[in-house]
C-alpha cells in the first residue's frame, strides 16, 4: 500500500490541489492500493502535553496510524513551505505516531518527497529537513525529489493545475516512484 500524505493542516490549502492530482496519477499508474491522508482532514484531538505517553495517546491518532502508516509500504509526502521549512503540523504528526510502534512506522519503508512553494525554491529546505527526519527513522528515500515552485502561476482561477509541463513532470515523478 502507498500512503500519500498532504503535510499541512491548513484548511483550503493549495497543496491539496497537487496532492489530489498526484493521488489520481498514482492510482492510474499502479495496481497497488493508494490511500490519501490529508492532515487538514483529520481530528486534532491528539495534540496536548501528554501525547508523548502511549497510555494517553488519543484513539484518533492510533486509528490513523494503523490505517495509513503501519499498513503502508511506501509513502509519497507532499509538503508546502512554511517559513522556510516544513510545516510544524507534519513534524508534530510524525512525533505523535512515533510514540507507538516506532520501528514499524517508517523503518525500511520507501518514501518520495515533493515540495510545494509560492516562491522559487519549491520547499527545498523543507524537503531536506523532512529527509533528515525520515533518514533518522530508517526510511529509504527516493534519491530524486520534486520541488514545485511558483504554484500560483501553475493554477487557474478555479485552482486547477493548467501547466502541461508540470503535469507531465508529476506523471514522470510518480512513475519513477512506483518503479523505486
Amino acid at each position: 500500500m502507498i500512503t500519500l500524505i498532504n503535510g499541512t493542516n491548513r484548511k483550503n490549502n493549495k497543496t491539496d490541489v497537487f496532492a489530489v492530482q498526484f493521488y489520481k496519477i498514482l492510482q492510474s499508474q499502479t495496481e497497488e492500493t493508494v490511500r490519501y491522508l490529508s492532515l487538514d482532514a483529520i481530528a486534532h484531538d491528539w495534540f496536548f502535553p501528554e501525547m508523548y505517553k502511549m497510555e494517553h495517546q488519543a484513539s484518533s491518532i492510533t486509528k490513523i496510524q494503523d490505517e495509513y502508516i503501519l499498513a503502508a509500504q511506501k509513502f509519497f509526502i507532499i509538503s508546502p513551505e512554511y517559513n522556510g521549512g516544513l510545516p510544524g503540523a507534519l513534524k508534530l504528526f510524525i512525533d505523535a505516531i512515533s510514540v507507538r510502534q516506532y520501528k514499524h512506522n517508517f523503518k525500511g519503508k520507501k518514501a518520495a518527497l515533493v515540495g510545494i512553494a509560492t516562491g522559487r525554491a519549491g520547499n527545498l529546505r523543507g524537503m531536506d529537513q523532512l529527509a533528515d527526519i525520515l533518514n533518522h527513522m530508517g526510511t529509504i528515500l527516493m534519491p530524486q525529489r520534486m520541488p514545485i515552485s511558483r504554484i500560483d502561476e501553475l493554477l487557474s482561477d478555479e485552482q486547477e493545475i493548467v501547466d502541461e509541463a508540470i503535469l507531465q513532470s508529476m506523471k514522470n515523478f510518480a512513475k519513477d516512484f512506483i518503479a523505486f
